[in-house]
């Protein structure tokens, strides 16, 4: 699915290379920071370098301990190999585990089939100012107050808006105790930075994992406001490692979205979608242009 409507696209976003993936502390247990940067020193820098690699030599080389590296690779071929499922459980998980989500306007989920589908993620793309934060915030407000669930709204821009999330809750009820409580089920996570982001998206597969959400309830919706924000930084001269965060990024998004049957959204402050832009697009623009036919897959 690939639509744009008034400067804004929407796009699904599936899966992306494992040699991309980047490694960094807490991608698994044992691989520590200074672990990371003597790897970084002997040119092991993502997931497949680690793995394809001949420990003993480089134990030796990074003075590290064998037995120490055997375990962290038994760990990352476990977690990054794929397993065969045939298409009938899959048909079955698919059915027990999919919601559809409203999005608090009509022409919107007319657009999105229904509204926003748990398993899958939506990337939401335009210019600043076409309304790309407003849309999360009355996505926000929908399934707070209509559907008592919860959403983690993570601000890498510090767009999020209280007073205006408590207006669209109060233009949808008059009841003070039921704005209260909608107002409580946004948690907000101030996150500048890439690194910042990949944590807080561990740390809320970790906490769902073991099911300890005390101030998290029924998460329902996960949205990153902006992916933009906290990848342009990175592509400068050392461009090639922030379009391998960039995919680590997705990646962890989707498997989010995935394994826990929640809807995702993703901002992307670009000029445009297509391929074509009209006047100077950024760099970041011209990346994403190009980016589809190797990276992503559109439904």
């Amino acid at each position: 699915m690939s639509q744009i409507r008034h400067g804004l696209g929407l796009c699904s976003c599936l899966s992306l290379p494992v040699e991309m993936v980047v490694l960094r502390a807490g991608l698994c247990p044992g691989l520590t920071e200074d672990m990371i940067q003597l790897l970084r020193d002997n040119g092991i820098r993502t997931v497949v370098d680690f793995v394809s690699s001949d420990l003993e030599d480089v134990a030796q080389k990074c003075s590290l301990s064998y037995k120490a590296l055997v375990a962290v690779r038994r760990v990352l071929l476990a977690q990054f190999s794929a397993f065969p499922a045939n298409g009938a459980d899959l048909y079955e998980e698919l059915k027990s585990s999919t919601a559809i989500l409203p999005t608090g306007s009509p022409s919107l989920d007319q657009l999105l089939d229904s509204g926003l589908y748990t398993g899958e993620v939506m990337e939401l793309m335009g210019a600043p100012g076409t309304g790309k934060t407003q849309v999360c915030l009355g996505i926000a407000a929908s399934v707070s107050l209509g559907l008592k669930q919860h959403v983690l709204f993570l601000d890498s821009t510090g767009g999020f808006t209280a007073s205006r999330l408590y207006q669209m809750l109060q233009a949808q009820t008059e009841d003070e105790e039921e704005q209260l409580e909608a107002l409580q089920r946004v948690q907000v996570q101030r996150v500048f930075n890439i690194y910042k982001v990949l944590r807080a998206l561990q740390e809320l597969r970790d906490r769902l994992s073991q099911q300890v959400l005390s101030s998290v309830g029924p998460l329902k919706v996960v949205v990153l406001d902006s992916v933009s924000a906290v990848i342009y930084p990175l592509l400068g001269g050392r461009q090639s490692e922030g379009l391998a965060l960039m995919m680590q990024l997705s990646r962890e998004l989707k498997t989010l979205a995935r394994e826990f049957s929640l809807a995702v959204v993703e901002l992307q402050g670009i000029a445009s979608s297509h391929r074509s832009c009209q006047g100077p697009c950024s760099s970041l623009a011209q990346l994403l242009a190009n980016a589809p036919d190797r990276w992503w897959d559109h439904n």
